[in-house]
C-alpha cells in the first residue's frame, strides 16, 4: 500500500470511529411499575430512540426495590411514586434521590365486593390502607374526605390510624401491602388502593371505586433519579418526551380521568 492509500484509509477509518461512536445509542434503564408507568414509557420509547437514546423498562411490582435499585445503581431512572413517598423513602433509607419532574396524578380510590357506597358499611368493618406511611397517611385522607372518619388536624399525608379522632362506625383500619390490597378484597370490606395497582387487578377508578380522592390531590407521580442526574442530557431528553402533547393525549384517552396528566 503506498503512502497516498494508507493515508485515505486510515482517515475512513477514523472517521468511521467518530460517527460509529456518535451514533451509538445511550442506554437509559428505568424501573417502573408495569400499569400506568411503564405503558407511558413505552409511548415515549421510539421518540428516545430517534434522539439516540435506548430506554430500557424494567418492571417491578413493589414500591421498595425500584428505590434500592436506583441508588445502587442498577436503574438510572425509576418512574412509579409520588414525591411525598419518594422524600419519605429517600430520608428513612439515607438515599440521595430527587425529582426530575412530575408526569401524571392517579387518585386513589375505595374498592368493595361487599357494598355499593361507604355509607352501606356496617359497624365493625375492616377497610384496608396501604401500610407504607405516605400512601397510608393519604389513604386515610380519603376517607377522611368520604366522611368515613374524620383525621386529627394537619396531620396530612403524615397520618395514622392513631391520629383517627372520630370513627363513628368504628371501622377497623387493616394495614396490607398496597400491591397486594386488591387480591386481599375478597377477604375485606373494602380497600383504599393506588390507581396503579387497581388498574393492574381491572378496577376502573372511574367505574368501580365507590369514593374517589380529588383529581386536585398533590400526589403527583414523578421520575426520579440520583440527585445530580436531573441534569443530564438523556434525562431531561427523557423528561421532554414525557411531556409532550402525545403523551398527555394517550393518558387522556387510553385511561380517561383514572391518570390525570400533570403537566
Amino acid at each position: 500500500m503506498n503512502k497516498r492509500n494508507f493515508l485515505i484509509t486510515a482517515a475512513l477509518s477514523a472517521a468511521f470511529c467518530f460517527f460509529g461512536t456518535a451514533n451509538a445509542a445511550e442506554t437509559l434503564k428505568i424501573g417502573a411499575s408495569p400499569v400506568p408507568h411503564a405503558d407511558i414509557l413505552k409511548v415515549v420509547q421510539p421518540e428516545l430512540a430517534k434522539k439516540g437514546i435506548d430506554l430500557k423498562i424494567i418492571e417491578f411490582s413493589d414500591y421498595i426495590q425500584p428505590n434500592l435499585a436506583l441508588s445502587d445503581k442498577d436503574l438510572d431512572a425509576n418512574f412509579f411514586q409520588h414525591l411525598p413517598y419518594l422524600d419519605a423513602f429517600s430520608k428513612d433509607h439515607r438515599l440521595n434521590l430527587v425529582s426530575a419532574g412530575a408526569v401524571h396524578i392517579e387518585p386513589m380510590g375505595v374498592y368493595s365486593k361487599k357494598v355499593k357506597n361507604l355509607a352501606d358499611l356496617k359497624k365493625g368493618a375492616s377497610v384496608a390502607i396501604p401500610n407504607d406511611p405516605t400512601n397510608g397517611g393519604r389513604a386515610l385522607q380519603v376517607l377522611a374526605a368520604a366522611g368515613l372518619i374524620k383525621m386529627k388536624d394537619g396531620v396530612g399525608v403524615n397520618g395514622t390510624p392513631l391520629d383517627i379522632i372520630d370513627n363513628p362506625k368504628r371501622i377497623r383500619i387493616v394495614e396490607v401491602e398496597a400491591a397486594t390490597l386488591p387480591r386481599a378484597l375478597d377477604d375485606l370490606d373494602a380497600a383504599v388502593i393506588n390507581s396503579n395497582y387497581a388498574l393492574g387487578a381491572n378496577l376502573n377508578p372511574t367505574k368501580d371505586a365507590i369514593a374517589i380522592e380529588a383529581k386536585d390531590s398533590p400526589y403527583a407521580n414523578v421520575v426520579a433519579v440520583r440527585a445530580g442526574d436531573e441534569n443530564k442530557p438523556a434525562i431531561k431528553e427523557l423528561m421532554s418526551s414525557l411531556h409532550s402533547p402525545e403523551v398527555k393525549k394517550f393518558i387522556e384517552e387510553k385511561y380517561n380521568g383514572a391518570v390525570v396528566p400533570a403537566f
